[in-house]
């Protein structure tokens, strides 16, 4: 499997790195999931004009506010409505699906769409516990997750099975898949590096990790046939917009989604609002310290943001998640973020 290798080199410039997206297909009050996947694409097809590197979606159930469950679906749909731009999943959570399926999925979309669909990984549920064991039928805290992984590498590579292999995936088996881990604390970014496989680390809900999940994966990285120095990605939430109060406003939409999950609730995703008296003191500081990494603000406010977290992570790419209610507001911050990179 092949995957990008970039040199080392010390990065301190929105333009020293890839830029990508996560998207969560968000689902608005007022708006459907038929809404959120069609915006969905209406992203893709602009951030391809824009230049972004990749736009990956996420795997997540039970949750009112994001249509993207069917992950592999909304990938193919996605990839058959654009040209260029790579696709792919941030990610698939691999104990929640026998790896023979995945496989088969990836091995289908790549069938379909050559050289532009990634295999992002990751091993947590996506859910509730609940809803996990709907999903699995076992819970097991992704502890066999190393051994998944080696079973799903297994059906992509053509020298590890034969036509006389009891079970084969197809399609899947002999294309050349690239395969992402996903992880917000260090056993993936360890089992990553001992693997050489790229990783890449959820700082937008999980800033406090990063250093050491970082550390870990280049400290324990491998090279490999595919990779031969780490590649990191993080994640990065941001809202920008034309001022500094209009981002901010904005950034409401967030700060309730974050507010949600430490209720323990899920419901659609909110207009922006006045936050002042809508959570106690404990939860604020609760959604500010999920939310410390977070870039929010005018184009210049933001590249002083994301500058600073470039020379700290040194990261190889930025995949940038935007929970904005309005659709032409997200549309307007992912534009403005490529036009720091010099790209729209």
């Amino acid at each position: 499997m092949t995957t990008e290798n970039m040199a080392s080199s010390h990065k301190e410039h929105i333009n020293d790195v890839k830029l990508s997206i996560l998207d969560l297909a968000p689902v608005v009050v007022g708006a459907t999931p038929a809404d959120a996947l069609r915006n969905s694409l209406d992203l893709a097809q602009h951030a391809e004009r824009w230049g972004y590197h990749r736009y990956w979606v996420a795997e997540h159930h039970n949750m009112p506010g994001i249509a993207s469950s069917a992950t592999s679906v909304v990938i193919g749909y996605l990839a058959g409505g654009t040209k260029t731009i790579r696709l792919g999943s941030g990610g698939i959570m691999l104990p929640n699906h026998a790896p023979l399926v995945i496989a088969e999925q990836f091995g289908t979309l790549e069938s379909l769409y050559p050289g532009r669909i990634d295999l992002g990984l990751g091993r947590a549920p996506g859910s509730d516990r609940r809803t996990s064991l709907a999903l699995r039928k076992d819970l097991n805290s992704g502890e066999d997750f190393p051994e998944l992984l080696a079973e799903l590498r297994a059906y992509f590579d053509a020298s590890a099975t034969s036509y006389h292999a009891p079970v084969r995936a197809v399609p899947g088996e002999g294309l050349n898949i690239p395969i992402y881990l996903l992880g917000s604390s260090d056993f993936s970014a360890r089992l990553a590096g001992q693997l050489g496989l790229p990783f890449a680390f959820a700082s937008h809900f999980s800033p406090d990790y990063t250093r050491i999940a970082l550390e870990t994966y280049r400290n324990n990285f491998q090279p490999s046939e595919s990779l031969k120095e780490p590649h990191v990605i993080v994640g990065v939430n941001a809202v920008v917009a034309d001022t500094d109060e209009e981002a901010a406003w904005l950034g409401t939409t967030m700060q309730q989604q974050f507010l949600n999950i430490i209720r323990g609730t899920t419901g659609l995703v909110q207009p922006p609002a006045e936050m002042e008296g809508k959570w106690t003191d404990r939860e604020k500081a609760g959604v500010e310290q999920t939310l410390k990494a977070a870039v929010n603000g005018s184009p210049e406010t933001v590249r002083g943001q994301l500058e600073s977290f470039i020379r700290q992570t040194q990261a190889d790419e930025l995949i940038i998640t935007s929970m904005i209610y309005d659709h032409k507001a997200r549309l307007h911050s992912y534009e403005l973020i490529a036009q720091l990179a010099g790209k729209a």
